[in-house]
């Protein structure tokens, strides 16, 4: 006689859009409303959630869309803030579903049997995940809709489109997203700061050292599986007085190519000519979860080696120290 295994429980995963350039403050508000219906709440800044429903149907008794809708009348009548929610066996399916709710607000509950065939009939660049460059890569090849995309062998979109990239794309499409819902509530900002031992003007050393915090805030945001989708420098003077300036990334990023750039730019905004500096910090703004990051398609081959690189010191860093590696330029002016 064989054993039967019982089969996995299908997941029931919310995925909660607010308005854009919802405050923080209200954005804080709105995660507390999802945690009165289950508190398993991964906060996905700056406007978005996601919640594990499985454990909250059970309690309430009643079905996925309804929890969505009783959220919706919560946070108008409570907040005056309308969502978008997506219901779905899988955070991908949510994630998908919540993007096809039209504004202000509304809910769109995706079944398990149903998903695949709903997901299929959705054009390609609508699966959450798949950003403009590979929608456009894929559209080049014929293929416009996803349920194409789960129809090419998963070999063929690995080519178009990378390894990595390119097996997550072809399981999502085809409703495969093993994802749990992890309970977090993200910091709102991630900073390093650098002090100077004395009044520098040496403009050479404030580069030096601007370029150390990138590597430090750089490693700070991958070590919480977070990015950045804007940079603030700050640069403090002799005499107490200060220099602040944000600028905002092309994608949200956690990689030193990345932020250096933008760092340098700001650090030329700043104009420095006599100013005596005693301080830099560099903060990363508008922080999201890693894996709420698009999965470009990438077609310059050296930015692809650098981040290659940029793991393995990461690697190396992890097992033998933050300081035991690092940019040439900021070890010769610390020697």
């Amino acid at each position: 006689m064989t054993a039967e295994v019982p089969a996995r429980e299908v997941s029931t995963v919310m995925h909660v859009r607010c308005p854009d350039r919802l405050p923080e403050e209200l954005y804080r508000q709105v995660l507390e409303q999802l945690a009165e219906l289950s508190p398993v709440v991964q906060a996905l800044p700056p406007t978005a959630a996601l919640v594990e429903l499985k454990g909250a149907l059970r309690y309430y008794g009643t079905d996925a869309r309804h929890l969505g809708e009783v959220l919706r009348v919560r946070t108008l009548s409570r907040l005056g803030v309308d969502v978008r929610v997506g219901v779905g066996p899988s955070i991908t399916v949510a994630a998908t579903a919540s993007a096809q709710v039209p504004p202000p607000g509304g809910v769109l509950a995706v079944a398990p049997d149903q998903a695949a065939g709903w997901l299929a009939g959705l054009p390609v660049e609508a699966l959450h995940g798949i950003g403009p460059r590979q929608a456009g890569v894929l559209r080049d090849y014929g293929i416009h809709s996803v349920g194409l995309l789960a129809a090419v062998p998963p070999a063929t979109v690995q080519r178009l489109l990378g390894g990595r990239a390119g097996r997550t794309a072809a399981d999502r499409a085809r409703g495969i997203d093993p994802r749990p819902v992890v309970p977090r509530s993200l910091p709102a900002a991630a900073t390093v700061h650098h002090t100077f031992p004395q009044h520098t003007l040496d403009g050479a050393a404030a580069r030096a050292a601007l370029l150390d915090l990138v590597v430090s805030l750089g490693l700070l945001l991958r070590r919480r599986d977070q990015a950045a989708r804007a940079l603030t420098l700050t640069l403090k003077f002799a005499g107490n007085s200060t220099w602040e300036k944000t600028r905002r990334l092309t994608e949200p990023s956690a990689h030193d190519d990345d932020l250096r750039l933008l760092a340098s730019q700001l650090m030329d905004a700043a104009g420095l000519q006599r100013g005596r500096l005693t301080a830099l910090a560099l903060r990363g703004e508008d922080l999201i979860g890693a894996d709420q990051v698009p999965q470009q398609i990438s077609l310059d081959d050296a930015r692809e080696d650098r981040l290659v690189a940029e793991a393995a010191v990461d690697r190396v860093r992890d097992k033998f120290g933050p300081r035991v590696i690092g940019p040439a330029t900021v070890f010769r002016r610390a020697s």
